[in-house]
């Protein structure tokens, strides 16, 4: 059983969820990895761009974004960072239209979408990486649990770390709707306009955006929009359908989930602690403080407290690569 290497400490001043959960956009400024991008096609014709950080390894690590972020993100690159230096090649891939190319099918990105995944995880594998690890942030996360659990996986894929995971989408959609969250909700919202009024002007008889601005949940964005455009019934069923705590006692890869007490966005069914206890291949640290994909600490340039956390659980788990174990 892998043993957490340190506690956390948030220092004073980062006890305060909020301030946590914004700092690193503000404060966290990090150089560029010198990514090569890739177009990855997939089976329906819509495309992923990817960022690889190649230095010719056997092993890699796939990192999966956040709602509206992209591969260029502070938490993106900071991991990225981290796992270059301990001797992993990097995949960042950005979600459908979050590469800074809109995408060509009437659809886009949501939390169950595991088959974009899984093109990634493919493309890793048909460019001779012989080990792959995995990292995913709040959707992202959810998304690599659901994908580890819901099908059997390449053995290439040795572990993952998840952060800051709302587990429970229907619960979570609720909590961001709450007033003490609203300032995140407008920003989600504002960011996701773009890319449903891409979808009107490409399939104008699509979707109704005519009062978008006067949406204001996710309950409503989702009945609107997602759920229509993936396949889903409604709202509920998308949130039943895709959220991960339906898929945790099928994952047979060894996971670390880190979601902090404090993060704003999540409830108590996203720290399924039974689920974790029931599963000998799922480990939980739920730090008191962190914040939604924050836990800053004084010294932000360097690395974080959950970057050092997700190195340390999956140089623990390599199988192939024995020897990159000492890096």
């Amino acid at each position: 059983m892998w043993q957490v290497s340190e506690p956390y400490h948030a220092g004073l001043f980062f006890r305060n969820a909020h301030v946590n959960t914004v700092a690193p956009t503000l404060m966290r400024k990090l150089a560029l990895p010198p990514y090569q991008r890739h177009m990855v096609w997939l089976p329906d014709g819509d495309r992923l761009w990817l960022d690889q950080l190649s230095l010719g390894r056997k092993r890699c690590v796939i990192v999966s974004h956040g709602l509206e972020g992209h591969s260029r993100r502070h938490y993106v690159t900071g991991m990225a960072r981290v796992f270059s230096e301990a001797g992993y090649d990097v995949l960042a891939w950005n979600f459908r239209g979050c590469g800074g190319e809109p995408n060509y099918q009437p659809r886009f990105y949501h939390s169950g979408a595991t088959e974009d995944l899984d093109a990634v995880v493919r493309f890793a594998l048909q460019s001779g990486y012989e080990e792959i690890a995995m990292v995913g942030f709040s959707m992202g996360g959810n998304l690599t649990l659901k994908y580890l659990g819901e099908r059997q996986v390449d053995s290439a894929i040795s572990s993952a770390v998840v952060l800051s995971v709302p587990t429970d989408l229907a619960g979570c959609a609720h909590k961001l709707a709450e007033p003490e969250n609203k300032v995140y909700m407008k920003r989600f919202l504002r960011d996701l306009k773009d890319k449903v009024m891409h979808l009107k002007r490409r399939f104008p008889n699509l979707v109704d955006v005519s009062d978008y601005d006067q949406i204001s949940t996710f309950a409503e964005f989702d009945e609107r929009f997602t759920a229509p455009l993936h396949g889903f019934a409604s709202a509920e069923d998308y949130w039943q359908q895709s959220s991960a705590n339906g898929f945790l006692e099928h994952i047979n890869t060894p996971v670390l989930m880190i979601n902090a007490q404090d993060d704003p966005f999540l409830t108590d069914a996203c720290f399924p602690r039974q689920a974790f206890e029931q599963n000998p291949n799922l480990q939980l640290l739920t730090p008191e403080h962190g914040g939604h994909v924050g836990f800053m600490q004084r010294k932000w340039k360097q690395s974080l407290w959950s970057e050092r956390q997700a190195i340390s659980f999956s140089l623990a788990h390599c199988q192939r690569c024995p020897r990159a174990k000492a890096a």
